[in-house]
Formats: C-alpha cells, sequence, structure tokens
C-alpha cells in the first residue's frame, strides 16, 4: 500500500460520499460534524480522527480499510468510466467490499487463497452462437469435465481457476450478479435470492465474462434477452451450453423421453441443477422440443411430491450468504497466524461464523512477548 496523505484520504472520503449520494452536510449530519469539518477533511486541510473515519466508513456503508488501502485498477477503471455523479448500487458496494477484503486475504495468505500467479490465457469473446458453443466445450475442458457431464460443483471448479464465488441475498428486482477481476484471478457476487437454477446459470455467465477478461461486469437480468444479438446474450447462450451440455443432455433426453414431458423436464432439471425456463429454451436451441413443449417446461414448478417420488437431489449452491471454501481456509490460515484479530477473522467471514467456530490459538509462553518488542 502506498503512503496515505491527508490529501488522498480527503479525496477517497468525498468518491465514497459522491457515490452514496450524499451531500457533504448530510454526510456532516450523520457522523454529527459541522459540514464545513466535512469540506476541510475531504480537502485534506483537517485531519480524520479513527473514530471519525470509522463512523464515516459505517454511514456510507463500506471499510474503514477502503479509504486505506489502493483499490483494484478494475474498479478504479470502472469508477472513472462511470463519473463521480454517478451513485453505486448496492451490488456495486457489496462487490468493490468483496474485492477488497479477498486482496487483504491474499496479502495474507496467498498460497490457500490459490489464485493464478499471472493473468493467464484470455480466451476469445465470442461473436457468434455457434462461438459461445465452443467457448462452453473449451471451458469444460478447462474445468477438467468431459462434454456430457452435469457440471454438479461449478462454484469449486471455477474457484480452481481464479473465479471466487460469493452469494448474497440482494433481495428482489436487483441484479443477478456481478464481477470483478482483480490483481490476481476475479471475484464474482451472485443473488441468493433466485432460485438455485437462476443463480448456477448467473455463475456461468459470470464465469464467462472473466475467461474473457471483461474488467467489471455488473447483470442485471441473465436469460431475458434474445439469442444473438449482443455480447450478453451470447455468454448466456456460453451459460445454457455449458451447463446443458448437447451431448450430454440428448442422452438424457432420450434416457428419459418414454416419461410424459412434464415429468422428463423435472427429471432433467434436477440431474443438471438448472431452472426451468434454462431447460426450456435450452430443448428448443437443440430442436428436441417444440415452442409449445418449451412453454409447458417453463410452466412447470418441481414439487415435494417429485423429490421424494423421483429421488431427486436438492441442491444448496449459493444459498443465502455463502463465501468460496478457498476464501474462508485463507482467513482461518490468517487467523492462526495470528495475523488478524478474532474480530477481524469473523468480520472478513461476512458473520458465517461464530467465534465458537474459529481455531483455537496456541498458547503463548511468558518470555515471547520480547519477540515483538526491539
Amino acid at each position: 500500500m502506498a503512503e496515505l496523505d491527508e490529501r488522498a484520504l480527503g479525496a477517497r472520503i468525498r468518491e465514497a460520499r459522491e457515490r452514496a449520494a450524499l451531500k457533504q452536510g448530510e454526510l456532516g449530519a450523520l457522523v454529527g460534524l459541522e459540514r464545513t469539518a466535512v469540506n476541510k477533511i475531504e480537502g485534506g486541510v483537517r485531519k480524520v480522527t479513527a473514530l471519525e473515519l470509522s463512523d464515516i466508513a459505517s454511514v456510507l456503508g463500506v471499510r474503514m480499510s477502503s479509504f486505506l488501502a489502493d483499490p483494484v485498477p478494475a474498479l478504479v477503471s470502472h469508477r472513472s468510466s462511470q463519473g463521480l455523479d454517478t451513485a453505486d448500487s448496492k451490488i456495486d458496494r457489496l462487490l468493490a467490499s468483496i474485492a477488497a477484503d479477498v486482496e487483504f486475504v491474499h496479502s495474507l495468505a496467498a498460497e490457500e487463497l490459490g489464485l493464478p500467479a499471472d493473468e493467464g490465457e484470455t480466451l476469445q469473446r465470442p461473436s457468434t452462437l455457434a462461438d459461445a458453443d465452443h467457448l462452453a466445450l473449451q471451458v469444460r475442458d478447462l474445468l477438467g469435465m468431459d462434454a456430457r457431464s452435469p457440471l454438479h460443483d461449478l462454484v469449486d471448479r471455477t474457484a480452481s481457476i481464479g473465479l471466487l464465488t460469493f452469494s448474497r441475498d440482494l433481495g428482489v428486482d436487483t441484479a443477478d450478479a456481478g464481477t470483478i477481476l482483480l490483481r490476481h484471478g476475479a471475484v464474482s457476487l451472485v443473488n441468493s435470492r433466485n432460485k438455485v437454477g437462476r443463480r448456477r446459470l448467473a455463475l456461468a455467465h459470470e464465469l464467462g465474462h472473466y475467461l474473457v477478461a471483461d474488467e467489471y461486469t455488473i447483470d442485471w437480468r441473465v436469460t431475458d434477452l434474445p439469442s444473438g444479438g449482443d455480447i450478453e446474450s451470447r455468454l448466456d447462450r456460453f451459460a445454457r451450453a455449458l451447463l446443458l451440455p448437447e451431448p450430454g443432455l440428448t442422452a438424457a433426453w432420450d434416457q428419459h423421453r418414454a416419461r410424459d414431458l412434464r415429468e422428463t423436464a423435472v427429471v432433467l432439471a434436477s440431474e443438471f441443477r438448472v431452472d426451468m425456463a434454462t431447460l426450456a429454451r435450452r430443448l428448443e436451441e437443440l430442436s428436441l422440443v417444440d415452442r409449445d413443449g418449451a412453454f409447458l417446461i417453463r410452466g412447470t414448478t418441481t414439487t415435494r411430491a417429485d423429490i421424494v417420488d423421483l429421488g431427486l437431489f436438492v441442491p444448496m449452491d449459493l444459498e443465502g450468504t455463502s463465501l468460496p471454501l478457498p476464501y474462508q481456509k485463507a482467513v482461518l490460515r490468517a487467523f492462526r497466524d495470528e495475523q488478524i484479530s478474532q474480530e477481524r477473522a469473523l468480520e472478513l467471514l461476512h458473520d458465517t461464523f461464530a467465534e465458537d467456530d474459529l481455531p483455537s490459538l496456541r498458547p503463548r509462553r511468558e518470555d515471547e512477548i520480547w519477540n515483538f518488542v526491539s
């Protein structure tokens, strides 16, 4: 981290305030400061105390550390392109916070985090639907998958190539997911308010953004665009082809087609862990059903009776607040090595751990204090 003077710190506070769509007087009222004091802090004329900085961070919905650490280049580039008069959305703020957390943890426990040491190969951006299908085959090979099998462990496999995926309930009528490139690897945030099939489709879509090296993306909806029109619709096609590979889906369709259409759809959606809308669209793309059949499948709901009668598996991918396993291991390593406090560890683990869940630290001998005094 570069040396940070009052002027640079003030500029970061001003940018965070403007992204939160607050005026200086409004921020001052919320933290107990006069507007003139906020103005002087942002101009680098007046120093800000640690307690004041903590209060400012809390009001603006950011981590205090975000004022002190250099933001990742992709975030700087994105914000520069947006302009200072653009307020951050909820997912923008969370994604920026998660990116800062991952960068911090990487500085402490890079080996456990397992992010790539270099940028790696950027795959070609699909310009046609055929390109999108080909990209899905390439990525399956990259993930160590054959061309037929359902991709069940999507979160773990994407982590193995440098994309760490977090989930959080962002509420209804908001973004499905977002992704930001880091100095090493990338992070995605998926809206866990959606059903599991849609969450997995959103992650597959974000994986496409990561592999074609899109610096910063917020996807407000997946699957809602007509095929082929732009890069987003082609990445939707890529995501469907990744989760529902033609050879595997065709074989499964032939295996179960003796059932009625509704039951076949329920079994296939469970086997490939996709939502009905995604399944219907992919079956129609592959000419396995006609428009009427696709319409019927879209209206199908898997019931508890289906789960019991057909022995279906109910996945829990990206449910609630979830953190990728390498990230959890890296935070615990930093805690065991006493590089971070218990409070900081719990904060970095996004309150998915309680105090009792953390490992016990080794007892210290009284004479060890001299190791910290010079």
